[in-house]
């Protein structure tokens, strides 16, 4: 290679264009752009899975549910406290009961419901030991047995439009699965499983259209009281 060739390569190499930086940071908006997406769509997923948490709803958004309320539109499905035969702590009395902690768990939420005004309320339970004694311990009296709230399945949503009578709101005490029954039919089929004496709230009009308001667990109904 000669000097003239070594110094005509060098040239070219000296003015060869640069790789623009600019492909860099469009590939990082590219994926910024990516990732965002993607919370979206599972932030939406995950907010579809259950009912809202009255716990850590808004101020608004309270008052507008404890209006319903005082209307005689909510219904709402409790499951029973903890259950006798899936706990170590002491039994209430029967095996198929609940226990003395979930009789004071019961209490926490009919004193919840108690604070709402019980003037226009009905009281239902499934008819087995340990939702009738949940019923009893929430508001010191026997609730009414149905045997549809022990039952439940595919038409449970209706039964319950079916049972609601204008005006007069609702107090159904039963199970797990009925809850999840119930959700599945209202828009939630990935919703989590009801937890002890936890309740979903749901309002149905003087039309019978019914609209999920969400789900109070016994905590939250001491955060009301405070």
């Amino acid at each position: 290679m000669t000097r003239g060739n070594v110094v005509v390569e060098l040239v070219q190499i000296q003015s060869a264009p640069k790789r623009s930086n600019l492909s860099r940071p469009r590939t990082w908006a590219i994926i910024a752009v990516g990732l965002l997406l993607i919370a979206l769509i599972l932030g939406f997923v995950w907010m579809q899975r259950s009912p809202a948490n009255l716990r850590y709803a808004s101020a608004s958004a309270t008052q507008e549910w404890v209006n319903a309320w005082q209307a005689g539109e909510v219904v709402a499905l409790v499951r029973h406290t903890e259950r006798c035969d899936r706990s170590t702590n002491t039994c209430l009395g029967p095996a198929d009961g609940i226990t003395q902690v979930g009789s004071v768990a019961a209490g926490v939420v009919g004193r919840g419901f108690t604070q709402l005004g019980l003037e226009k309320t009905q009281f239902f339970s499934s008819p087995l030991t340990r939702t009738m004694q949940t019923a009893h311990y929430m508001l010191g009296h026997d609730a009414v047995a149905q045997e549809w709230l022990e039952t439940c399945g595919p038409t449970l949503r209706d039964d319950v439009v079916a049972h609601k009578t204008p005006g007069q709101n609702m107090i159904l005490v039963t199970h797990s699965g009925c809850i999840a029954d119930f959700e599945r039919q209202t828009g939630y089929p990935r919703a989590v499983a009801a937890e002890y004496g936890s309740a979903v709230l749901v309002r149905i009009d003087a039309q019978g259209q019914l609209k999920v308001i969400g789900i109070m667990n016994p905590e939250g109904w001491q955060r009301m009281s405070k």
